[in-house]
């Protein structure tokens, strides 16, 4: 998951306020021609396939009404995730932009992206990013599709400002609740002057915007028809809720599939179960990353496709899905499998 889509270069003008250039790159976004790709993928794992691709281009070379839920990690750091900076990572980081942050208590902190100091112009970027995308998924999706997207609290506003003006309904937030070693830091190069002070609150939550692709009719029209359009219980008298208590990603599962965003299976098995209310239909991941979304589907029995443009990742998930399916998670995980 979090490998993204290339940006366009016309993708770059300002959406936060929808200026005529805004208008007229929507305009531009909306009539973009359907492309043709390879069709076959790159690997298939029971159920599951994967295509190396980007993920816009592989969305507009599908059909209408092809796939029925959408779950995904997608890239906040565009670019850190580009070509060059994903090279300078995987050699050490050696004169890169991704932040390596200070020990907490004696703990070393992987690189993160530098989500506190973004600029003006990468914000515009990343929204219009995620417009370009979810423009692009909106007519591959069913009606009623359920589309999760993980977030974080600085920049979620800008990934549901796009994704509800390509169309989709918001749907509220489900919460992980998950202590983090991000935040909490003092003042940088004055510790010790301001021992009581931190800059940002220690996280301990992480959010995932919640839409929905609009129902034909009403919820029981749309799930007779197409299949979707609510939530999979986890038992007849339990409805699926908004809260989820999550541990970080384990040591096993990183070394299985070692992506810098790796999303946890005892959480993603919850989530992509759900999406499909009756069961059945494609769960989709456009930035499929290390694969954690195809993992999981393929844990809880179900279809899943996902696209990934970064060979690199795309060898390390082909590599994990499999692996990371076959790890056990807890008992309350388990129970719903």
């Amino acid at each position: 998951m979090a490998q993204g889509a290339t940006l366009r270069t016309e993708a770059s003008h300002t959406l936060v306020n929808m200026s005529p250039e805004a208008d007229l790159l929507e305009a531009e976004i909306e009539a973009s021609p359907r492309t043709s790709l390879p069709a076959e993928p790159v690997f298939t794992c029971d159920r599951v396939r994967l295509f190396h691709a980007d993920a816009v281009e592989w969305l507009r070379s599908q059909p209408e009404h092809s796939l029925h839920a959408c779950v995904t990690d997608p890239p906040y750091g565009l670019s850190e995730y580009s070509d060059k900076e994903q090279s300078k990572l995987r050699n050490g980081n050696k004169g890169g932009i991704w932040r390596i942050p200070p020990s907490y208590d004696g703990h070393l902190r992987s690189p993160l992206p530098r989500f506190t100091t973004m600029r003006d112009d990468e914000l515009r970027q990343l929204e219009a990013f995620f417009y370009e995308w979810a423009t692009a998924l909106f007519p591959v999706l069913v009606p009623g599709a359920v589309v999760l997207i993980a977030s974080n609290p600085l920049l979620s506003f800008l990934v549901s400002s796009a994704v509800h003006r390509a169309g989709f309904e918001r749907r509220g937030e489900i919460i992980r609740l998950v202590q983090t070693l991000r935040g909490g830091d003092r003042p940088k190069g004055a510790h010790e002057e301001f021992p009581e002070v931190s800059v940002m609150p220690r996280s301990q939550w992480e959010p995932w915007v919640l839409f929905r692709k609009p129902v034909e009719g009403t919820v029981r029209d749309n799930l007779r028809k197409w299949g979707v359009g609510g939530f999979r219980r986890p038992a007849p008298d339990q409805p699926f809720g908004d809260v989820i208590k999550s541990a970080p990603t384990r040591k096993q599962e990183r070394e299985l599939a070692p992506h810098p965003s790796l999303k946890p299976q005892a959480l993603m098995r919850q989530l992509v179960r759900a999406c499909l209310p009756l069961g059945s239909g494609i769960v989709f991941d456009p930035f499929a990353g290390g694969g954690s979304t195809l993992a999981a589907a393929q844990a809880v029995g179900y279809d899943a496709i996902g696209v990934e443009r970064d060979a690199h990742y795309v060898e390390i998930a082909k590599r994990g899905i499999a692996r990371l399916a076959a790890i056990r998670t807890s008992a309350q995980v388990l129970a719903l499998l």
